[in-house]
């Protein structure tokens, strides 16, 4: 029994702290103290867990976040979401659900570029939202697309949650997992598109017109220098000229840039952009200076070890045991966000799925894709929030619409969790 105190501590303190209240980073740190002061008196506990927070950031690898940050702020301030929504229009505009169809193309191109979903949410609600009324579409649905395909931004690279996955699972190659989550993102969007197209049908919402040859070839010119960011990083990555670390800075230079061209980015506005994308990484930064020392204090109480061998213990099954994780971490993205549960939960179920044969760069994504179903879920859903608040409607509107969306992304979700080459094709094509 006492094996089971540090567990239930750790756990119920936990989720008190949440039911009361407290910021997410601080229940995090206050349960993982009161968790160490199970096997060591108070001081030591509050030295250790505050030491663990500070070494827990002395990450070259972490250097990468407050760079993608930035280069997400300056892309969604820099004109570059109007060049893409005017490109994915030329392309799916034609189509029934038109209008859906452009909003998740463009977040999957802007995710692409960007990483950043609450970014991609924002640009593409404020965007595409008023143009969608304006043609019919209920608002409600235009929201409940904005918010679910907003979430592909952080499977298809860069992501900065798979780089902090890669830190979580102790050095999993950041190129390796770039490469593995353009599948599972696309296939995503693929479902969340098809979703679109018959709900359009069904609600009767009027088609756009048929681009020609030449207004394609346009708008792809004028996109270009957008989309050739993600030729810069992600190719430099794969090819080793550069570390992803390096690659978040050619990125911030690289938009800074392509700003100030399209005359969308101003020296003036320059300070506003710095201190916004600073706010955003200081937040994130704690989560997971926070994260990592809970995760110290669960290895240092052999937590992980317990729980792995309880699910072992249910079953050696794949099927089941990949099964039951699916739904833990399902249940957990609808309370945490989505930083703390890859740190807090890839050391439990890491050494659970490699004892079962599993390629640790094919977990990395199954987990990330489990977590954006959380994002657009209440209480915690920062793009659910991001999503409406630019809408100016409401959570209770908004479910009814994006019921058969969620449904879209867990189906995605069970064919990339059971059919690995989804994941691992392209990283093995490319010899990782």
């Amino acid at each position: 029994m006492m094996e089971y105190i540090p567990i239930l501590v750790l756990i119920l303190s936990f989720i008190y702290l949440l039911s009361i209240g407290t910021p997410v980073a601080w229940s995090i740190a206050i349960s993982s103290t009161l968790t160490m002061m199970v096997s060591i008196p108070m001081l030591p506990a509050l030295t250790t867990v505050s030491q663990r927070m500070a070494t827990g950031l002395d990450s070259f690898a972490l250097l990468a976040i407050p760079f993608f940050v930035l280069s997400g702020e300056l892309m969604n301030r820099g004109g570059i979401a109007h060049r893409l929504i005017a490109f994915a229009k030329t392309l799916v505009g034609a189509f029934p659900g038109g209008l859906a169809l452009i909003n998740v193309m463009a977040a999957m191109l802007m995710g692409a570029i960007a990483g950043s979903a609450m970014a991609s949410a924002s640009a593409m609600g404020s965007i595409l939202g008023p143009e969608m009324e304006k043609e019919g579409y209920s608002k409600e649905f235009g929201v409940a697309v904005n918010i679910t395909s907003a979430t592909t931004g952080l499977i298809i690279p860069p992501s900065n949650v798979l780089i902090v996955y890669s830190l979580a699972s102790g050095g999993v190659s950041i190129a390796a997992l770039f490469l593995a989550g353009y599948l599972p993102g696309m296939l995503t969007g693929l479902f969340l598109m098809i979703v679109a197209v018959i709900w359009a049908k069904k609600k009767n919402y009027p088609l756009g017109k048929r681009s020609s040859l030449k207004e394609i070839l346009k708008t792809f010119w004028q996109a270009l220098p957008s989309l050739l960011l993600l030729v810069v990083v992600i190719g430099g990555i794969v090819s080793g000229v550069f570390t992803a670390t390096e690659a978040s800075a050619i990125a911030v230079l690289y938009t800074l840039i392509l700003g100030f061209l399209y005359k969308e980015i101003s020296i003036k506005s320059l300070p506003k952009i710095l201190l916004d994308s600073s706010s955003t990484s200081a937040i994130v930064m704690l989560l997971i200076a926070a994260s990592m020392s809970m995760s110290w204090v669960m290895s240092y109480e052999n937590i992980p070890q317990s729980i792995s061998d309880e699910l072992l213990g249910i079953s050696d099954n794949r099927i089941v045991i990949l099964l039951i994780i699916n739904l833990i971490l399902l249940f957990v993205g609808i309370f945490m966000d989505m930083t703390p549960a890859v740190l807090i939960f890839t050391p439990i179920f890491l050494p659970v799925v490699t004892k079962l044969g599993m390629d640790p760069t094919h977990f990395g994504i199954i987990m990330v894709l489990n977590l954006c179903i959380g994002l657009c879920t209440p209480p915690v859903g920062s793009v659910l929030f991001v999503g409406v608040g630019v809408a100016k409607t409401t959570i209770q509107k908004v479910i009814k619409p994006l019921l058969p969306l969620f449904l879209a992304m867990v189906v995605a979700l069970f064919l990339v969790t059971y059919i690995p080459e989804l994941t691992l094709w392209l990283p093995k094509l490319f010899g990782y």
